[in-house]
């Protein structure tokens, strides 16, 4: 079998620039919970509620929230890690987990993931030069082309292969780990690689270092990211679009400035007025928000954010909001929005 096994090649955009690399409509996910005394039903996390996504070809989404609001779950659903209740997803045109669609062993060569835990991702009786080889190996590319991949990749993501090529994890650092986890994921040359808090872990300086390899390696090789993390500025930093998810769903999705200056959902500007300023004339003296998330094994009705949310109404209690657009790529899921949903406090949708 004759592989091609140039390791920094760019894959082949089959559905054109205007299709997007990924859409999802309507992902859900509960996680049931054991069952109680005499056998009763107790429940399922909502862990994913119902999302849609629409990622463009060779753009950075960066998907942010609360702990626990679903961005890894998301990411596991996407990759097939979980499969999902329900939902439809679809890959640069072609349905995934349905008959005749994409067969699962092309998806995961296309969609690739790096996570939080450099140490963890790595196993640590293989060297670092086998360990971005495997992956290859087990698509049918020979050894010795694999090893010459792997070296290849080494010293793309700024590691001299001759140096560290036969070392174990635990003799490289977290961001020299991290930039191993890279390299393998780009070892099957994929098209769209799913970053999950990769960079959270590494100090600052080394945290830009890993930022601009992963944009450099965005232009040189048309990648796609969806980059979920807490840090706000760095997902502004490195990100086109933003999504900003709570408890399970969507509430606010669009252009990364456009969300970051002016926000239509209270959470998203709650989560943006808690960002760390060094202007002292521009430092937070009180919490943006106060109270904890509602339980996700029993999400109350309506907007799922009104016991928390400043400008909660009455009628937040009997609507569940949808997403409208409120500017170009610009949506968000809250009743302020649309003069129409009968709060006495909605602007409409083209009001700032």
């Amino acid at each position: 079998m004759t592989t091609d096994t140039r390791p920094l090649s760019v894959a082949e955009d089959r559905g054109g620039p205007a299709q997007p690399i990924l859409l999802v409509k309507g992902l859900r996910k509960h996680f049931p919970l054991g069952s109680g005394f005499f056998n009763r039903n107790r429940g399922a996390v909502h862990a994913v509620d119902g999302i849609d996504i629409t990622v463009p070809k060779r753009t950075t989404l960066g998907i942010v929230g609360e702990s626990g609001c679903g961005k890894s779950t998301t990411a596991r659903l996407l990759a097939r890690l979980i499969e999902p209740d329900s939902g439809e997803v679809i890959f640069d045109g072609e349905g995934v987990g349905i008959p005749n669609g994409m067969p699962l062993k092309e998806l995961r060569r296309n969609l690739q993931l790096v996570f939080q835990d450099s140490f963890a991702s790595l196993n640590p009786r293989m060297t670092i030069e086998r360990a971005i080889a495997f992956g290859p190996t087990v698509h049918g590319v020979g050894m010795r082309d694999a090893i010459e991949r792997s070296r290849s990749l080494l010293d793309r993501v700024g590691l001299d292969p001759t140096r560290f090529g036969g070392r174990y994890p635990h003799e490289l650092s977290g961001g020299q780990r991290q930039r191993v986890n890279i390299a393998r994921a780009l070892a099957f040359n994929p098209r769209l690689i799913i970053l999950d808090e990769s960079v959270s872990a590494l100090d600052k300086s080394v945290q830009a270092q890993v930022l601009n390899l992963l944009m450099d390696l965005k232009e040189e090789l048309n990648l796609t990211y969806l980059f979920i993390s807490h840090d706000l500025n760095v997902v502004q930093y490195i990100s086109d679009a933003v999504m900003v998810m709570y408890l399970g769903q969507v509430v606010e999705v669009g252009p990364v400035e456009e969300v970051y200056r002016h926000p239509r959902h209270p959470y998203t500007k709650a989560l943006l007025s808690a960002v760390p300023s060094l202007d002292p004339h521009r430092r937070t003296e009180r919490t943006p928000l106060s109270g904890d998330p509602p339980n996700p094994i029993n999400p109350p009705p309506g907007c799922r954010f009104r016991d928390r949310c400043p400008q909660a109404h009455a009628v937040c209690a009997g609507i569940a909001p949808e997403r409208i657009t409120v500017g170009p790529g610009h949506e968000v899921a809250c009743l302020l929005a649309d003069a129409a949903s009968g709060h006495p406090d909605a602007t409409g949708r083209n009001d700032r």
